[in-house]
Formats: structure tokens, sequence, C-alpha cells
């Protein structure tokens, strides 16, 4: 690979040690330092390695042994670290559960991962279902926090008299059905070391992901695998400096790619300033108050902001983003104008991703000086093998054809929890992983993602892939969003149909659309069939969940894994 940065090894030597390691040196080198800020509020690394010590001990005390799982079902905010880092050194595998999940979801996660404690918000939303779930599950345990807990004493009694009954986060719950609150869980448990030897080949987390089937299954990622990560991370960004950095963590720290991108942040001692939810004005004022150096996200939002600060014409209430020096996007494609235009504005860095929940996740990365190619998800990450392989011989493709995609490195997981047919399916006996990800490498050694493998439309035999139907189609004025998806034919198999959302007061018709592909395109890729929604169904980081479309464009029901 000419174009691999000469900055980065080729090869490192992994720490084998436990993920909450990162927490403990980060406690050790910079004890005083703020590790994450909440609405004003901060926790050193020290305040906060003490805390998920007291967490360790709760659980202890509730009789978790080493191996059994605690499920956290929170938003961002400083307890997620609280009782993730707690439970891992308590032994125990933590399940990261979305707080937007429904009942059925969360039992269903919580039944397939045998937990025992679930910790949860106090917000009636999510606390309804989590009760509603303590009673179809094993949950012996359900911990409780109000997201007010680590808020400065201002706006914490602000919240208290004018917003915590009006929005739903004033709770009462039951200690005689093993309901706790977190803060005097933690007030009364020691802030001292377990004892407990926590072995880095074991599993640390079960992270659930569609995967490479679309049903809801649990990566099994160790210690070794999440620690590996946040050091491939690392070296592929050599300007972050320990201990100088902060970041913007708006990415839902439930999702894997959030997680190890905070990961790599515990691990250079990086402020980390969290933000519950996207929300523009809150982006900004973090902007303008903390001045963050890094901000890992996705192409939505980052459009987003340009987006606003287009339509904002006094200078004075535009945010400046001038301190924003490394953008690492990743989840969906990003587009070459989006990513000129926020470098534009930041005078920063951008560059695009790629991995999969089941590869800890990230295996590729746009190098950050140098060469990086549009439309590419740049190079392996150190130690990082990867390949393009024909999907059914399983044999190596002609350099630029296209294949599956496999991956090889340590941070490829250890297998799918309690599911070895699964696990054989997706990792060879050698160790390749296979994403079900269609993609071909250039050469210069760029691996460009084609499409998913299961989203293929065959069409009178021939191949379509859906994401080339999808960019012409966005190149029309009228459409703000489309999908496109195979549907049942009865003399080609399949034929492909659009699933379009118009602009905003923009009109057109299926036949405009048709037209306008067909200008563009092979007709055996012009959609046969064109059909208008509100919306398209996306998961919490905005990627198109096209499984719940049915062959006729509407919900299919199924469950946004991802």
């Amino acid at each position: 690979m000419p174009y691999y940065p000469a900055e980065v090894p080729r090869h490192l030597t992994y720490p084998h040690r436990p993920l909450f390691a990162l927490l403990e040196e980060g406690a050790r080198r910079y004890p005083g330092l703020d590790a994450v800020s909440f609405y004003g509020g901060s926790l050193t690394f020290r305040q906060l390695d003490r805390e998920a010590d007291r967490f360790a001990q709760a659980l202890l005390a509730l009789g978790v042994q080493s191996g059994e799982r605690v499920a956290i079902q929170l938003p961002n905010c400083p307890q997620m670290f609280v009782c993730l880092h707690g439970a891992l050194k308590a032994g125990a595998v933590a399940t990261l559960v979305n707080p937007l999940y429904e009942t059925r979801e969360l039992v269903r996660q919580l039944n397939d991962s045998g937990a025992r404690v679930l910790v949860t918000l106090s917000q009636n939303a999510i606390l309804r279902k989590a009760l509603a779930a303590q009673r179809q599950t094993g949950i012996s345990h359900l911990i409780v926090t109000s997201i007010k807990d680590y808020f400065p004493a201002p706006l914490k009694a602000a919240f208290t008299l004018f917003r915590e009954k009006k929005e739903g986060h004033r709770a009462s719950i039951d200690a005689g059905a093993g309901q706790l609150w977190l803060r005097p869980l933690l007030r009364h448990s020691p802030p001292e070391r377990t004892g407990i030897t926590v072995d880095p080949a074991q599993t640390a987390v079960l992270q659930y992901t569609g995967g490479t089937t679309g049903i809801p299954r649990a990566a099994e990622l160790t210690h070794d695998n999440l620690v590996a990560n946040a050091a491939q991370s690392r070296a592929w960004l050599p300007d972050l400096e320990d201990g100088r950095e902060t970041a913007i963590m708006v990415l839902p720290l439930f999702h894997a790619y959030a997680l190890t991108c905070s990961n790599l942040m515990l691990s250079i001692a990086c402020r980390q300033v969290l933000l519950s939810r996207f929300d523009l004005p809150q982006v900004f004022k973090v902007i303008n108050n903390d001045h963050p150096t890094v901000f890992p996200g996705i192409p939505a939002m980052y459009a987003a902001i340009n987006h606003s600060l287009a339509r904002e014409t006094d200078p004075r209430r535009r945010p400046d983003l001038s301190s924003i020096r490394v953008c690492v996007s990743g989840s969906d494609r990003l587009p070459l104008e989006v990513q000129r235009e926020f470098e534009r504005l930041s005078g920063g860095r951008m560059v695009e991703g790629y991995g999969l929940t089941e590869a800890s996740p990230v295996t590729h990365v746009n190098p950050l000086h140098g060469m990086r190619k549009t439309g590419s998800i740049g190079l392996p990450l150190s130690d990082t093998e990867a390949r393009i392989v024909d999907p059914d011989s399983g044999q190596p493709v002609a350099l630029g054809a296209v294949g599956e995609l496999e991956v090889r490195g340590p941070q490829v997981m250890k297998g799918y929890w309690r599911d070895p047919d699964a696990t054989a399916e997706a990792i060879s006996p050698d160790g390749w992983l296979k994403t079900g990800d269609l993609a071909r490498v250039d050469e210069d050694g760029f691996y460009f993602v084609v499409d998913r493998k299961k989203d293929v439309i065959i069409t009178g035999g021939i191949n379509v892939y859906p994401r080339e139907v999808e960019e012409v189609l966005m190149r029309m004025d009228e459409i703000r969003e489309v999908a496109v998806k195979g549907i049942p034919h009865g003399i080609r198999g399949e034929a492909v149909k659009a699933y379009v959302v118009l602009e905003e007061g923009r009109q057109a018709t299926a036949t405009e659309i048709r037209r306008f592909a067909s200008e563009q395109l092979a007709a055996y890729k012009v959609p046969v069939k064109v059909e208008f929604l509100r919306e398209l169904p996306k998961s919490t980081l905005r990627k198109v969940l096209k499984r719940q479309l049915d062959a006729d464009g509407h919900p299919s029901g199924e469950d946004p894994a991802d």
C-alpha cells in the first residue's frame, strides 16, 4: 500500500489488560484532569475511577458473580461510564441497551443475555418499560438513576424545581422488588478496588447488532478486542496529544462506534463533553464554551451543522468551529460536499472510516494526512488484514473486482453469544470475519464499499447494487432521501424499487423519477416502482434500515438492532 501513512506503524504491541485499565491509567497519570463534563458539571479522572470502584463494590454486595451480565440502559451521561467500568471491575460482562427500545425489544435482549441487573433512567418513558421488562425477565435488581445526578448544584436545583416533574423524571420505586437508586447505592459503597482479577481474553461487552444477517445477536467483544481497537485508532490519529484534547461526544455510547471512540479518548486522557442527544443549539453551545478539538460523528450530524451555518446570516451568531482539528465520520457514506464544507468551516480534517460491531468496530479509516479518496473507506488499521473474496467460492477476486470484504485482526470478536453455528458461519477457522459488505480495492490499496451483500438485487441474473441507484437518484433536486431495494418479480426474479422522500415543498412524480434514472442508468437498474414516504426508517445513528421496508414499502415490524 504505497499511501499507507508513514507516521502510522503497521504493527503495534497491545497491552494485555482489561478495558477499565484505561480509566485507571488516566486516574494515575492525570488525577485532577476532567474526564467527563455534562451540562456544566464535571468528574475528574480520579473521581470517575472512584465512582466506578464504588459501583463495582455495590454489585458484589448485591451478589453479582464474575461473568454475570449487567445491562445498562442509559443515554449519554456520566453514569454510563460509572456503570460500564464498574461492572467490568466487578468481573461482570456489560450489555449496552438502546434507551429507546420498547419493552419487547428490551425483554428479548435481557433474556438472551441472561442479565440479572439492569441500570436504567428515572425518566418515565424509559423507566416504565424497564419495570415491565423486570417482571418478564430474570432481572433481580433494577438500579435507577436520574439524569440530574451529576449536574452542577445550581442546575440540579433548577431542574428539580422546574423540569423534573413536568418532563417525567420524578419516579417512585419499590425496594422490596429489588429496585434501588444509584446515588445512595454508590454513597454507601467503599471507593476501593475489588481485588478481582479479570482475564483480558474474556468477554467484556455483549454488543447487540443485526450483524451480517439482520437477526439481532450479541457479539462477544473481549477486553483485548476493545483495548486493541482503541490502540489501533490512537495510532491512526498521531496528532492527538495525551491530556490535552477535548472531545464532544454526542454519538450514543451504547453503540459500538461510540464506545470505541470513547475508549480512544480514555486512552489519551481526553476530556469528553457529553450530550445526551444531538441538539444543534446544545452542540453549538459546547463548541463555543468548551472548544472541542475532536468531534467523532456521522455524516448527518456534520450535514446538519453545515446547513444551519449556511442559513445563519449574522456572523455574531455563528459558532466558531476553529478549535476542531480532527473528525472521524462513520456509520454511513460521507458525501464529498459535506466533508469539504465542514473542513472549510472548521479548518480541521475530516476522514471517513468503516467498521462493524463484530470488529469492535473499526477496521478501515482514510489517512488523516496525505492521500485520501472520495467514497473510499480508506486503508486497514495497524495489524488489520483485509481481502476481497468471491461470496460463493471464498476465493480472492482480481484487483478491482467486486466481492465480499473479509477482515482479520486483534479487534475481531470472540464470537456470537451462545451461537456457535452463527460464529462458524461468520468467522473462518483461520480468523477471517465475513463482513457481509460487497467491496473492491484499487491499485493503491484503498477500499470501497459497494453495497451490503444481502441488499444486492439480482434481476434477470444480473447484479444491481442499490447504492449506485441511490446515488444517481440523489442527484435529482426534488429528492431529499431515497432507499432502493429489490422486490419480487415474476419473470426477472427481482426488480428494483425506490422508496423516496421528497424535499419539503417540492413535487415529482414516479414517472419523472424513472425518466431521470433512465438517463443515467442501464434499463435493468431503473426502478420499476417508486413509492413516496414521509420518512425512511432509521437506526439511532441515522442509518436507513431497509429490512423495515417490506415488498410494498411499508414498515415490516422488524426491530432496529443496529
